[in-house]
């Protein structure tokens, strides 16, 4: 068989399937976001993924095991030192991370703020881990008085800038994320990302806007992504991907508004003639659910995603690869509201197989990228091992 023309890569932000062998290091006991959620659902009503073989990785309360699953199937172990979005993605394509991005989990320091007041004119309120519509709600009306910026942070390593839209014009409150870009990039702070989250409204009625813009750190090193765009072929991002790799080594750039808008684009973009890599991020399971400790909505969330699996089936090619995975856990049962140090799923499948096996665990997420490589041709990462002639 020849190799695959399109792979289509789809991550599940925070679907992680158990703690992973070194969960207890980051504070993860026990943690099982697939596991937990079904069990709070009383099982979880996903037919589509157990056709592919989601519960003959383990067995999840309410998925079915497959007799003779549609997908290769197994587990993989992050190698890198972090649990979070970007440190997982860069994994995935071949990087490892050895420095853990910084959090704050009592706010930043006074040092930065009063550097950040300096250098924007405006002086900065909150500066807090906060949820973003909370804060708003809180301050959005002390905001609107003053023009004093809201300044908050999350259990992920972000610095994020809330501000009217009438009041902090959309030009200044990009060029003020980019100072706080500026600001955070080295090691001193290691901030992953700085995001600018506008809102308009009313006092009792604010709604944040679709201007958001992520102001994220590139990749410490060459990813695979780079390597196929180099070398002429396709890359095309979905979701946050391409905020989360800074824009490099991506072709085209798709935005989406959420889950279902993520799976629509996503559909849309299979009937297009690449050769390449299709790349989406549907991050609502992390972002609304996970952090907010919501184990019903995330998973009726998953649920809502299986659905939506048959329209791919029916949109892949004969020689199309399907990859789903995630980049780390957010076990919405587990104490505080910090992503989750667990393995991850990872089910591969293309048209032409005849039933899908059990795959060794991988030891690192780079394994994709490395398979990914290895599919085109191109230069191997340094970190991971292809699998794709475990699969053809």
């Amino acid at each position: 068989m020849q190799n695959f023309k399109r792979v289509f890569l789809i991550v599940l932000d925070s679907v992680g399937i158990g703690e992973a062998p070194d969960a207890k290091a980051f504070g993860d006991e026990g943690a099982d976001t697939l596991g937990h959620i079904a069990e709070r659902m009383n099982g979880l009503n996903m037919p589509n993924m157990a056709k592919l073989g989601l519960s003959n990785i383990r067995e999840i309360k309410g998925i079915e095991k497959a007799t003779s699953p549609m997908a290769h199937f197994t587990k993989m172990q992050e190698a890198s030192n972090g649990k979070d979005t970007m440190t997982g993605h860069w994994e995935i394509m071949g990087l490892h991370i050895q420095q853990p991005f910084r959090t704050f989990p009592d706010g930043f320091p006074d040092e930065l703020i009063k550097e950040l007041e300096t250098k924007t004119g405006r002086k900065i309120i909150a500066n807090k881990p906060a949820s973003g519509t909370a804060i708003i709600e809180e301050l959005g009306k002390e905001h609107m008085d003053t023009g004093s910026l809201i300044v908050y942070t999350s259990a992920d390593s972000v610095l994020q800038v809330a501000a009217h839209e009438e009041v902090v014009p959309l030009d200044e409150l990009y060029s003020i994320c980019e100072t706080a870009r500026e600001l955070t990039k080295d090691e001193k702070y290691m901030v992953g990302r700085v995001i600018a989250r506008p809102f308009i409204g009313e006092p009792g009625n604010f709604e944040r806007t679709p201007n958001r813009h992520d102001y994220a750190l590139k990749p410490f090193g060459r990813t695979v992504m780079n390597d196929l765009k180099d070398d002429g072929f396709d890359v095309v991002a979905l979701g946050k991907i391409s905020d989360i790799y800074d824009g490099e080594g991506i072709t085209e750039a798709i935005r989406t508004a959420d889950n279902n808008d993520g799976m629509t684009k996503f559909i849309e973009s299979m009937s297009k003639d690449f050769t390449g890599l299709n790349f989406l991020n549907l991050v609502d399971f992390d972002a609304k659910y996970g952090h907010r400790r919501d184990p019903e909505g995330y998973g009726q969330a998953l649920e809502a995603f299986d659905a939506r699996l048959p329209q791919v089936m029916d949109k892949l090619n004969e020689d199309d690869l399907l990859i789903i995975t995630a980049d780390h856990g957010n076990d919405p049962i587990h104490h505080g509201t910090d992503h989750t140090r667990e393995y991850v799923p990872l089910l591969i499948h293309h048209p032409g197989m005849e039933s899908g096996k059990e795959l060794p665990i991988r030891e690192t997420f780079a394994d994709i990228g490395a398979t990914v490589a290895d599919n085109f041709n191109i230069k191997l990462p340094e970190h991971g091992k292809s699998f794709l002639n475990k699969i053809k």
